[in-house]
């Protein structure tokens, strides 16, 4: 979940299953998008979806949300391990929790970077 007006490093690029130009804004959320993308479950990928009437201080979007084969949505918010302690972050992936489970989504998720080795 992020801002929608995002400033620094964006990738655009194509990937299969996703209609439009991909814009990624960091490295999980890009990880993120080439994994969906094989998946074979999958048939639509839409990445930074506006929430609509969300109750914050800005607007935000959700990182993914593809439609199944059968029909269903699943959404997938994507963040670094180290944020995840954060309490603004704890709060705003909340809202799109709730956001989404209004909607009658239950396939919501996090993805999150790997555990570094050190």
């Amino acid at each position: 979940m992020r801002k929608k007006v995002q400033k620094g490093r964006c990738e655009k690029r194509q990937i299969p299953k996703c209609n439009e130009i991909l814009k990624t804004y960091d490295a999980v959320q890009y990880a993120c998008a080439d994994y969906l993308s094989v998946q074979h479950d999958i048939a639509e990928i839409r990445c930074n979806v506006i929430l609509d009437d969300l109750k914050e201080d800005a607007e935000y979007t959700s990182d993914f949300v593809c439609k199944k084969k059968d029909g269903d949505l699943l959404v997938r918010e994507c963040v670094y391990r180290k944020q995840l302690d954060l309490p603004r972050t704890a709060k705003l992936l909340e809202a799109s929790r709730v956001y989404w489970a209004k909607r009658g989504i239950t396939d919501w998720g996090i993805v999150i970077d790997a555990d570094s080795k050190e």
